[in-house]
């Protein structure tokens, strides 16, 4: 293991690309101690410690929401756009030609995804405004009071706050591409996970401060055990496949015969990995806002946070999400007919329509394990407040669920990336002694 880690540091090319992706991290945290102009920021960040929707778009953003400055909203505007586009791939004809096109292709759709960023931006800036920073205006002293007191000031100020938050997207934005291009791993991926992790000393002191002194050694052990065997489990879901067995025909390559040659088509069983949480965190701000209107108030006691209501409604959309992405993401047919057009076959199966059915069948079934999973890691925070009274929501939120599941899958991720460099540049380092390398030394000879 300790040769391992120390390849990762002889090979030129991924230390500099190591170097590279933490430099980038470090101007991504930097940003996070750039306030925007006239804010109060103890106000803003107790409004948002009340409200669980918070600790949610805090995950996203690197918990730059309830501190309001100039990263406040991270990449999720970034994230929607590439979710959108990423749905109007596989509906929109055009699109789907553009994206077959190859790299010329998905360059463009990319810069379509950039372009969308920026109304995303300006939409979300304004909901922050509208629906966090103007409340608590109204009823401390969060802006100034000259600001406050003139109505075309107000306006103006708005304004500001809505470039000076779209600015800071983009930024992120740029970065993240320029660690995907120039460092390991996935930059938008890497950014939420440092948004997350820099967040837990803080979480941490929250945490001893809820909790009475004789009980804090007891409760960190219990919710440190709890969340070890929660990461092993969700290792173990994010790497399981369901490998089918795939046979290549004979064929003839110019004299010579190539027998039956065997592959696998793996099948993840978490295909769409972390998107339902998301998709039905967003869905559900729909029925909130409709329980502020006069005669639903009834809407907002059965459905809030950690009610029996909610848990149905959220388990509910999580399957639905997991169905519906999968489904758009894996399609049967196309991999039934790219494997008859490379001669390769399903032991057992006829090819064509059957083994479409057959590939179908086994997704709908590792698709139910998969949504499964995911909804038991979306209730957590709330059995884990639940089980102890004395955590607040948000932080319950932060502590397990969504934070949890990305911080892990990213993780992964970037294993898979250094070790892909490492056995790429340094082979014989995970094969020492092994017929492969002694074979190589005699072909030298």
């Amino acid at each position: 293991m300790n040769a391992a880690v120390l390849n990762i540091f002889r090979i030129p090319e991924l230390r500099r690309k190591l170097w590279v992706t933490v430099g980038l991290l470090c101007i991504y945290r930097i940003g996070f101690h750039v306030p925007v102009p006239g804010v109060n920021y103890a106000s803003i960040k107790a409004a948002a410690s009340e409200h669980f929707i918070f600790g949610i778009m805090n995950t996203l953003s690197g918990g730059a929401i309830g501190n309001c400055v100039l990263f406040a909203l991270g990449v999720m505007p970034y994230i929607s756009s590439s979710i959108i586009f990423s749905l109007l791939v596989k509906v929109v004809p055009a699109l789907e030609a553009l994206q077959k096109e190859g790299q010329a292709g998905i360059k463009k759709i990319n810069q379509y995804t950039r372009w969308a960023t920026v109304p995303i931006c300006a939409v979300q800036a304004i909901f922050i405004i509208r629906g966090m920073i103007m409340p608590v205006a109204k009823h401390s002293s969060l802006i100034s009071s000259t600001i406050t007191s003139s109505g075309t000031l107000l306006f103006l100020y708005q304004i500001v706050l809505i470039v000076a938050f779209t600015a800071g997207t983009l930024f992120i934005m740029w970065l993240g591409e320029k660690i995907t291009e120039h460092g390991v791993g996935n930059g938008v991926s890497l950014i939420i996970m440092a948004g997350i992790v820099s967040d837990l000393p803080s979480r941490y002191s929250m945490l001893t401060e809820a909790l009475e002194p004789e009980e804090q050694w007891q409760t960190l052990v219990t919710l440190a055990t709890l969340y070890l065997g929660i990461v092993i489990g969700i290792v173990f879901v994010t790497k399981g496949q369901r490998r089918i067995q795939i046979t290549h025909a004979k064929h003839v390559k110019g004299r010579r015969v190539y027998g039956q040659q065997k592959s696998y088509l793996p099948l993840k069983v978490n295909q769409a990995n972390v998107m339902p949480i998301i998709f039905a965190s967003a869905l559900w701000i729909v029925p909130l806002a409709l329980a502020k209107l006069p005669g639903l108030s009834w809407m907002e006691s059965a459905l809030r946070w950690g009610s029996f209501w909610w848990m149905v409604g959220y388990c509910v959309l999580i399957f639905f999400f997991s169905y519906f992405w999968t489904a758009l993401m894996f399609q049967p047919n196309e991999v039934a007919n790219n494997l008859k057009e490379y001669g390769g076959f399903v032991p057992g199966l006829r090819p064509g329509k059957r083994t479409a059915d057959e590939l179908e069948r086994i997704m709908v079934r590792i698709t139910l394990v998969g949504a499964t999973f995911l909804c038991l890691i979306s209730l957590l925070p709330s059995l884990v407040s639940e089980r102890f009274s004395n955590i607040p929501p948000v932080l319950a939120a932060f502590l397990g669920g969504t934070s949890i599941l990305i911080v892990v899958g990213v993780a992964l991720d970037l294993v898979d990336k250094v070790n892909a460099h490492v056995l790429m540049r340094n082979y014989e380092g995970f094969m020492s002694g092994g017929s492969a390398a002694s074979w190589a030394r005699g072909r030298r000879r």
